[in-house]
C-alpha cells in the first residue's frame, strides 16, 4: 500500500462558538474587501487575495507535501505574472522561496516518521564542497554587503533539497505519468500564452505601465540586420523574454522525453505528449530568440540518436522509436505549416532573423561571434579583475542584485562579466570555479549511469533526456551565462528531474516485477 507523506490533516471543530468567530471573520473580511472597492485599490485587493490564496497553499501543502509540490512548480510559473501586475511587487517573488521552505517542512517531517523514501546522492562530496565554499565566501571582504551572500546562497542552493522530493514523489509508473502530464499542460498553457503574445504584441499579458526595473525585459524587438523585419520576444508569463526563452529549452527536452516513454510504455496519453511537443515547436519558432532556436534544434539531433542507440532492439520494439521520429516531424511540421498559413508575416520575421544572424552563408552572421568568441573574451576580461584568485564574495553578480541594492540599500558592486565561467571567478575566485566544474562533472557522470542502466528499456527516454538537460545547464549553458543556473525556473526543473531519474531503476525493477507476477497468477492453473 503506498503510504502518504504528509502531516497530520488539520480539522475544525463544529462547535458554535468557533462557528460564530468564523461568521464574525467573514463579515470583518466582507467589509475589508467593500471598503478597498470604493476606494479603487485594486493592487491591494489583489494583494489580500493572494495572501489568503497563499495561506490556503501552505495548509494544502503540510497537509500533503506530494500536492505542494505540484502547487509549488505551477506557482513558479505564474508568479511572475503577478508581479508584472502588481508593479514588480517583491513580497510576490519571495513567496516561491516562502512555499519551497514550507514544503521542505513537510517533506521531512513526513521523512522522520519513515513515510517516504531515501537516498543517498552518488554526488554528494563534491556538492557538500561546493556548498561549504559558497557558505564562506558570504564573509568575503570583498564584498560590500552580507545580504549578497545571502541572496547567492538562495539562488544557488535553495531548490538543490527538491531533488530528495523528486525522488520520493514517483512510487510507481502512474505516478510518473502523473507528473509529467500534469507538466504537459503547464507547458501548452504557458507556451500557448507566449504564441498569442508573439501575434498580438506587448499589450497582451502586460499591464499599461510596466515598472521600472522590468519595462525594458517585457518590451523587447529584434530586428534582421538586412531585410528589416521586426518580431517582438514574448515573455509569456513571465517578465522577461529571456526566462521564457530559458523555459522553452527544458520544455522541448522534457516533452521528447515524456513522447518517447509513452510510445514504449503506454498508450494513454500520447497525444498530449504529441500535441505539447506542437506546441513548443511553434512557441520556441516564434520566440525570435537564436538562442532557443538553437539549443532545440542541437538537442533534437542528441536526443533521436540517443533513442535510436537505446532502442529496445532485442525485443523487437525499435520500430516504435522511429514511429517516435515520423510521429513528432509529421505534429512539429503540421504546426508550423499552420502558423505559416495563418500568421505569414509573424513567421517570415521570424525566419528571417534566424537566417540572417545565423546562416554562415550571410554577410551578418553572428554565429561564431556570440557562440565562441564573445563567451571567450568575457571569460578573459575575468582576469583582469584584480581579485580573480579568490573573488568578491558570493551574490554580488547574482541574478537579483538589483533588488538588493534597491530594498536593502546595499552599495551597489558594479562587477561582473557575461560568461558563467568568469561570473565564478568574479564572484568566488578560481578555486570556485573548479570546484563548479568537479560538481556539474560528478552530477553528469552519475546521471550518464542511471540512463544508460536503463538502455533497452520503456523508461530510457526519459532517463536520457534527464541526463542532458542537467548536463547542458550544468556545463554548456552554464559556461555561457550562470544566470541560466541561477534561473529558478530551471533550476528547480533540475533538482526535481534529477530526483525523478535517481529513482527509475528502482521504479523499472519494482514495475517489471510486479507485471511479472501479475502475469503469471493470469495464467491458467495458476493458484
Amino acid at each position: 500500500m503506498r503510504m502518504i507523506g504528509s502531516l497530520p490533516s488539520f480539522r475544525f471543530s463544529r462547535s458554535p462558538g468557533l462557528t460564530f468567530v468564523a461568521f464574525l471573520g467573514v463579515l470583518c473580511l466582507a467589509y475589508i474587501v467593500a471598503q478597498l472597492v470604493l476606494e479603487g485599490d485594486i493592487n491591494a485587493l489583489v494583494m489580500g487575495g493572494l495572501v489568503f490564496a497563499g495561506l490556503a497553499i501552505v495548509v494544502a501543502i503540510l497537509n500533503d507535501w506530494r500536492r505542494g509540490l505540484y502547487l509549488l512548480v505551477g506557482w513558479v510559473l505564474f508568479e511572475d505574472l503577478f508581479r508584472k501586475y502588481l508593479g514588480n511587487n517583491m513580497a510576490v517573488a519571495f513567496a516561491k522561496d516562502a512555499l519551497t521552505i514550507v514544503l521542505y517542512i513537510s517533506f521531512f517531517a513526513a521523512k522522520r516518521q519513515r513515510l517516504v523514501k531515501g537516498f543517498k546522492l552518488p554526488f554528494l562530496v563534491p556538492l557538500l564542497l561546493f556548498i561549504w565554499f559558497g557558505v564562506i565566501q558570504i564573509f568575503n571582504p570583498a564584498s560590500t554587503s552580507i545580504f549578497y551572500g545571502l541572496l547567492g546562497m538562495k539562488v544557488d542552493f535553495l531548490y538543490i533539497p527538491l531533488i530528495y522530493v523528486g525522488y520520493s514523489l514517483v512510487e510507481s509508473d502512474a505516478d510518473l505519468r502523473k507528473f509529467f502530464s500534469f507538466n504537459a499542460v503547464m507547458i501548452m498553457i504557458v507556451t500557448g500564452l507566449g504564441i498569442a503574445q508573439s501575434i498580438l504584441g506587448p499589450t497582451f499579458l502586460n499591464p499599461a505601465v510596466l515598472q521600472d526595473d522590468i519595462r525594458e525585459l517585457s518590451s523587447l524587438y529584434r530586428l534582421s540586420p538586412i531585410t528589416g523585419l521586426s518580431a517582438y520576444r514574448p515573455t509569456s508569463v513571465f517578465v522577461s523574454a529571456g526566462r521564457f526563452s530559458n523555459f522553452l529549452i527544458v520544455c522541448w527536452v522534457v516533452a521528447l522525453g515524456f513522447a518517447g516513454y509513452l510510445l514504449l510504455r503506454i498508450r494513454r496519453g500520447r497525444n498530449l505528449a504529441f500535441i505539447c511537443l506542437a506546441v513548443i515547436a511553434i512557441g520556441s519558432l516564434m520566440s525570435a530568440s537564436r538562442g532557443v532556436f538553437m539549443w532545440n534544434a542541437g538537442n533534437s539531433v542528441v536526443i533521436v540518436a540517443a533513442f535510436l542507440w537505446g532502442a529496445p532492439w532485442r525485443q523487437g520494439e525499435a520500430r516504435r522509436i522511429l514511429r517516435i521520429l515520423q510521429r513528432s516531424l509529421l505534429v512539429v511540421g503540421l504546426a508550423l505549416l499552420v502558423m505559416t498559413t495563418f500568421f505569414p508575416d509573424k513567421v517570415a520575421s521570424r525566419l528571417a532573423i534566424y537566417n540572417e544572424t545565423l546562416s554562415p552563408n550571410s554577410p551578418t552572421s553572428e554565429l561564431a561571434y556570440r557562440t565562441r568568441d564573445y563567451p571567450l573574451k568575457n571569460l578573459l576580461l575575468a582576469f583582469e579583475s584584480d581579485r580573480w584568485p579568490y573573488g568578491y564574495g558570493i551574490g554580488t553578480c547574482s541574478l537579483g542584485v538589483q533588488y538588493v541594492v534597491r530594498l536593502l540599500h546595499a552599495p551597489p558592486m558594479r562587477i561582473g562579466v557575461e560568461n558563467g565561467y568568469g561570473h565564478l571567478i568574479v564572484e568566488l575566485g578560481v578555486l570556485g570555479l573548479v570546484l563548479w566544474i568537479i560538481l556539474s562533472i560528478a552530477i553528469s557522470v552519475s546521471a550518464w549511469k542511471v540512463a544508460k542502466g536503463l538502455r533497452g528499456t520503456p523508461w530510457f527516454p526519459l532517463a536520457f533526456v534527464i541526463f542532458w538537460y542537467a548536463f547542458t545547464l550544468l556545463i554548456p549553458m552554464s559556461y555561457i551565462a550562470f544566470v541560466n543556473y541561477q534561473d529558478y525556473v530551471l533550476n528547480a526543473y533540475l533538482w526535481i528531474l534529477l530526483g525523478i531519474l535517481f529513482r527509475l531503476p528502482k521504479l523499472a525493477q519494482e514495475t517489471v516485477q510486479l507485471e511479472s507476477s501479475a502475469a503469471l497468477a493470469a495464467e491458467p492453473g495458476q493458484a
